[in-house]
């Protein structure tokens, strides 16, 4: 029993090094850039409790936006990896072009959205409560961050768009290299803009802004200089838009697959914004608590991540290739990785929570409230892994509305009705309602199990247009 069950989800050392060969580029690119973004969320958080939550909120509410970008371009990317298993090099370039036009439409709405109703948003998550925070000033900086943040969303999308094609075609070394160059210029402009060092001004959350701003312009124009020099190796760059046509098929195709999950994407980040500011109704002591907790899932779910996109990538080519039973075998081994990996990341959690919200210049409520808050994810990180792999398996064959039922649909069904009524219509202290609307992860996970059993997802999406 014992043999059966190690084979079934346990490989040999040549799996493990062909899956951490894409895996850790990915993990030390989002670790490196979470670790300099912490940095940035500490640098705030010296200042005052205000300044840190007017930036938190912000970032949610951007958080929607760059999710929304993944969502189109994940439908995009599943067309990728199983051409690049067909060999498909022109299929790549095409699913390349609706990608960038794809992301061209949702920058110039979101764009258009956040600053047409900034004010209205931002004033969704300021509840008067505890002993913490001003809800005039904390609107004041967020307002300030928000402006010069916009900017960032061009060379956000753009990025997005090559580095995601990249990954898509087993590339991860660039984006890794490129993301460093990024998060480097992020952290020392931080440190000067902040607090006006070395003969800069200081600029408070306004510095903290162009910051990432600049660090975002690094990374788009690095990753497309990088794959200009590389075309030989990576011809979907090449002369993008001097055939303009784009066969109507695909382009039915991966908006048809691909829209599921740009919906998903908005509607499961939307339903997270959506809890967060359930909670904050509670006091802006919870938007600070959440803002130190998130920071810290953000460092260590870099693992979770990483393995989950890395299942999108192998599976998928698997799946392209019609390796069908070497697909599951792969996704079984894949996901107990991922889950037995997070093990070790939520003790390592546990470890730092009574001691990392210290760092921020707050009130002790907010240390207090935070620290229960790391716990409690660190409990659920085994859970996170799971259900963050069962998310990329579905997408990798293409079943991107099954997809959606499990991920924006369980969130919106469940997950934002139940912090809606434990935050708004019981008396429960904020820490049992976190407790228990994280809790719903392990419904979700046995939701996502039965999904991934079923094997309905093993398709390959690309041999019909092979035929054509």
């Amino acid at each position: 029993m014992l043999k059966k069950l190690k084979n079934k989800f346990i490989g040999d050392k040549a799996f493990y090094r062909m899956i951490m060969a894409i895996a850790v580029p990915i993990m030390i690119q989002n670790g490196f850039t979470n670790f300099v973004n912490m940095l940035d969320n500490l640098m705030v958080g010296r200042i005052g409790t205000d300044e840190m939550n007017g930036v938190a909120i912000v970032n949610q509410l951007i958080f929607v936006f760059n999710l929304s970008i993944f969502g189109a371009l994940s439908g995009a990317g599943i067309f990728t990896s199983q051409f690049n298993g067909s060999g498909n090099k022109e299929g790549v370039r095409n699913v390349f072009r609706i990608k960038l036009i794809l992301a061209v439409l949702l920058l110039v709405l979101g764009i258009a959205v956040l600053w047409i109703w900034q004010e209205p948003l931002i004033t969704l998550f300021l509840n008067e409560g505890g002993q913490t925070g001003d809800p005039v000033a904390t609107l004041a900086f967020a307002k300030q961050y928000l402006m010069i943040m916009l900017i960032g969303l061009v060379p956000f999308s753009i990025n997005q768009c090559y580095v995601g094609t990249l990954r898509e075609l087993g590339q991860t070394m660039a984006p890794m290299k490129t993301g460093i160059a990024a998060v480097v210029t992020n952290l020392v402009f931080n440190y000067l803009l902040i607090f006006g060092k070395f003969g800069f001004p200081e600029l408070g959350v306004r510095g903290a802004a162009i910051a990432t701003v600049l660090s975002r312009f690094v990374e788009c124009i690095a990753i497309y200089a990088w794959t200009k020099r590389h075309l030989d190796e990576y011809p979907f760059a090449k002369k993008i838009f001097s055939d303009r046509h784009i066969p109507r098929s695909l382009s039915a195709d991966v908006l048809r697959k691909g829209m599921p999950l740009l919906i998903n994407e908005f509607l499961w980040s939307a339903g997270k914004t959506i809890i967060s500011q359930c909670l904050s109704t509670r006091g802006l002591a919870v938007v600070g608590a959440l803002n130190i907790a998130s920071t810290v899932f953000n460092v260590f779910s870099v693992v979770f991540i990483a393995l989950g996109s890395s299942v999108s990538i192998v599976v998928g080519k698997l799946l392209g290739a019609g390796k069908m039973k070497e697909a599951r075998d792969t996704d079984n081994k894949m996901i107990a990785f991922s889950v037995l990996s997070c093990v070790v990341i939520a003790v390592l959690m546990s470890a730092i929570s009574p001691f990392f919200p210290k760092v921020y210049n707050t009130t002790e409520e907010v240390h207090s409230i935070a620290t229960m808050f790391i716990l409690i994810i660190a409990l659920m990180m085994p859970l996170h892994a799971f259900n963050h792999a069962t998310y990329f398996t579905l997408r990798s064959g293409g079943r991107t509305f099954i997809t959606m039922l499990f991920d924006s649909c369980f969130i919106w069904v469940i997950s934002v009705p139940v912090a809606f009524v434990l935050a708004r219509f019981t008396s429960l202290p904020i820490v049992p309602i976190y407790l228990l609307c994280e809790g719903l992860e392990l419904v979700k996970a046995f939701v996502g199990f039965f999904f991934v059993r079923s094997d309905s997802w093993m398709r390959n999406i690309v041999a019909q247009e092979q035929k054509t």
